[in-house]
């Protein structure tokens, strides 16, 4: 057990915070692995470079991508009071949420299981 009086506590977990803009956006109804292929081609890389990549990428994972980037960049210039020239996203990632499970008729009677899957995608900005 902790040592210490509760606002002690309190006071040094709140110290350890992680005080980076970011953005999740949870139960996003698109697959981890292709969510994946588009946040590899962004990380790394800077903010306007990213958007510039996720408004010309043709799958459906991006344009679900380029607004939570956009929420990060607002959350960065509003709460953090960060330029948004020096930005770049030093972390993205998707874990994998709840699947939706419903049957399809098949032939002779039969019944497959459909998997809808879901994802909870994180993307984590820095300054240069």
């Amino acid at each position: 057990m902790a040592k210490g009086h509760r606002s002690q506590i309190k006071r040094e977990r709140n110290a350890n915070k992680d005080t980076r803009p970011s953005a999740k956006l949870s139960y996003a109804r698109v697959s981890v692995q292709k969510a994946c292929f588009v946040l590899d081609a962004i990380r790394g890389k800077d903010v306007t470079t990213a958007l510039g990549i996720l408004t010309y990428n043709p799958r459906y994972a991006s344009s679900i991508i380029k607004k939570l980037l956009e929420s990060a960049i607002a959350n960065a210039e509003n709460n953090n009071g960060m330029n948004v020239e020096n930005l770049y996203i030093e972390e993205c990632y998707a874990n994998k949420g709840p699947t939706m499970k419903r049957i399809r008729p098949r032939a002779q009677g039969r019944a497959y299981r459909i998997e809808k899957r879901m994802s909870h995608i994180t993307l984590v900005l820095n300054e240069r």
